[in-house]
């Protein structure tokens, strides 16, 4: 009775978001581009303090998560606003919805600042095999262009071999191009914290995989991770890879998006008290809605939590919505999960991502439906 004495209460402000988000939408003032300044104040008055999570997790584990894509065009439309976490695969998504602004919420402050090196390489990189040559800290290969395909990239770098003055080199300049070219206010452990990333791109290349740096992580969790080069060769149920660097269009369309400070990386937990609720009031303020809600199996985690997972949904309903905002999840790690129409089929050696509708989710939690990470699977395609 509580639960539906809960649910009636809120059913208005359901409905004022279906009603009222096509409209929001096209109001949208999101600023065509952030100054530095607009960008570093974002992230310091939205983030939380540091977290803790059981790894570095400085690279996807996810070969599936393009499948999705396909279904994730036909339902949202471009210029809308992309909330996700962890690494590189939000640039996947980034590139494939094309958002008006996105904002990456990590627990870890490591996440953060991987994305200002992310940020910094592809800003000074012309394209995309001088991207690699600085991602990983390896002399170009002769013989790429701007024609080159993901396998022709990935091949030839294969056979070159990281350099240690070239490390150095770039690791100075990124820091340079961060603290003197955008004025961002790192401290020393900050500056430490991006060595620590980008040495392990040097030193493990192209086969960085998930584990980083201790093999097989928890007594087996790492095996058969797929490595950088694994994930940025991978493509959906019908063979077309949308990744990053899939296309020069694709890294290109991500440098401009980088270049123009639309990627704002916050330091956050989803079931925190601030950091998701902070990003919903610029947006209100703005007239946004999100669009899609990249999740990875961080929901398997808050429901380990005592209530930390009841904490995040009341967050993500403060965030401005509409009937086409999508959760995007990964349900690899899951076991004993239920998934209709197909969902569990293997894809790409690992469960591809599935989605779900936020707001029928949300009317599922208010109405007390919602109780385990299993009745969240049991909503998602």
């Amino acid at each position: 009775m509580l639960a539906a004495r809960l649910f009636c209460r809120r059913m208005p402000f359901v409905a004022a978001i279906v009603l009222t988000g096509a409209a929001a939408h096209a109001q949208s003032n999101i600023p065509q581009r952030l100054t530095d300044k607009e960008l570093w104040q974002l992230n310091s008055s939205m983030s939380e303090p540091n977290g803790y999570f059981r790894s570095d997790n400085l690279l996807s584990n996810e070969t599936g998560f393009q499948a999705v894509i396909p279904s994730l065009r036909e339902r949202i439309k471009p210029g809308g606003v992309y909330m996700g976490v962890g690494p590189e695969q939000n640039f996947t998504y980034i590139v494939a919805l094309q958002p008006k602004i996105a904002f990456i919420v990590d627990i870890r402050r490591g996440n953060m600042l991987e994305h200002l090196m992310y940020k910094a390489l592809i800003e000074t990189s012309s394209d995309r095999a001088e991207f690699l040559s600085k991602l990983f800290s390896r002399p170009r290969p002769a013989g790429l262009d701007s024609n080159s395909t993901a396998p022709q990239l990935f091949a030839a770098y294969e056979n070159v071999a990281s350099d240690s003055t070239l490390y150095h080199k770039n690791l100075a300049a990124l820091r340079r191009q961060l603290t003197d070219g955008h004025g961002f206010a790192l401290d020393d452990s900050d500056s430490n914290g991006i060595a620590y990333v980008y040495y392990a791109f040097f030193e493990q290349g192209p086969h960085l995989t998930y584990n980083y740096p201790n093999g097989n992580y928890g007594g087996g969790f790492g095996r058969g991770m797929p490595d950088y080069a694994t994930l940025q060769q991978a493509t959906d149920t019908l063979g077309k890879n949308w990744a990053f660097l899939a296309t020069e269009a694709n890294f290109r369309w991500l440098k401009d998006f980088e270049s123009k400070n639309l990627l704002v990386p916050v330091v956050g937990d989803f079931g925190g008290p601030k950091a998701v609720r902070a990003v919903g009031q610029y947006l209100k303020d703005h007239h946004a809605m999100v669009s899609a809600i990249y999740t990875s199996n961080v929901e398997q985690y808050l429901f380990q939590s005592d209530g930390a997972w009841s904490r995040y949904y009341k967050n993500v309903e403060t965030l401005p919505l509409d009937s086409t905002s999508t959760f995007i999840r990964s349900i690899g790690g899951f076991r004993g999960y239920y998934s209709p129409n197909g969902a569990s089929a293997r894809y790409g050696g690992r469960l591809a991502s599935v989605t779900s509708s936020v707001r029928a989710l949300l009317k599922a939690f208010d109405a007390g439906s919602i109780m385990s990470y299993g009745d969240v699977i049991a909503m998602s395609r």
